[in-house]
């Protein structure tokens, strides 16, 4: 920052604020916690709260967004790593894979969020959609790269395989979940790959 410039940094209360939020509400769930909790825990004062987030959906909000970002990243990751439209989906899916073993693992934070917020026209929930479309978009860009005329389908379908995964992952042998979600993923990579195949070979 040079002199005479606004500094546009997020003060530090602020980030403990939302770093709190995150690790809490993932772990526990949006409801059961209060503002109380979250202002104890992060140490700050509950004017330097409200300052910051005038109120608690606004904190979810943010939370919310921060997830998006760093689900983004890793998509983004993936795709700039990989030197194929395949190679990009197998490494969202391998990421996928990876975060479904990591420790305190308790599912998709935007499913949660969905089964806590049900009403579409909550602020929350349009959050969740809008993210969740964002998923379904690029993942749509990448299967259009291996068959075009299914790209929809597949991508949905690679959508249903993750959010299935996302739950199992909570109930049952993590590395087990992930195999299979995995196996699937190559199972639908490779039947659209075999169909473009075919196609151009006529």
């Amino acid at each position: 920052m040079t002199r005479g410039e606004p500094d546009t940094r997020p003060s530090e209360a602020r980030l403990r604020l939302l770093t709190t939020a995150t690790k809490i509400f993932y772990a526990e769930g949006i409801h059961s916690v209060g503002v109380d909790r979250i202002i104890a825990e992060a140490k700050v004062t509950r004017a330097t709260f409200y300052r910051h987030f005038p109120s608690k959906d606004d904190l979810i909000l943010a939370y919310l967004r921060e997830v998006h970002q760093m689900d983004r990243g890793a998509v983004d990751a993936a795709i700039a790593t990989s030197p194929s439209p395949v190679d990009s989906l197998l490494a969202i899916a391998g990421s996928i894979a990876q975060n479904v073993q990591s420790p305190g693992f308790r599912g998709c934070a935007f499913l949660n969020a969905a089964a806590e917020y049900p009403d579409t026209d909550h602020p929350v929930h349009q959050e969740i959609i809008a993210h969740r479309q964002w998923f379904l978009d690029t993942l749509t860009m990448l299967m259009a790269q291996v068959h075009e005329e299914t790209a929809d389908p597949a991508a949905r379908h690679f959508v249903m395989l993750r959010d299935g995964a996302m739950a199992a992952g909570c109930l049952f042998n993590p590395a087990l979940v992930s195999e299979t979600f995995l196996r699937g993923i190559e199972g639908l990579l490779r039947i659209n790959t075999e169909r473009q195949s075919t196609e151009s070979a006529r």
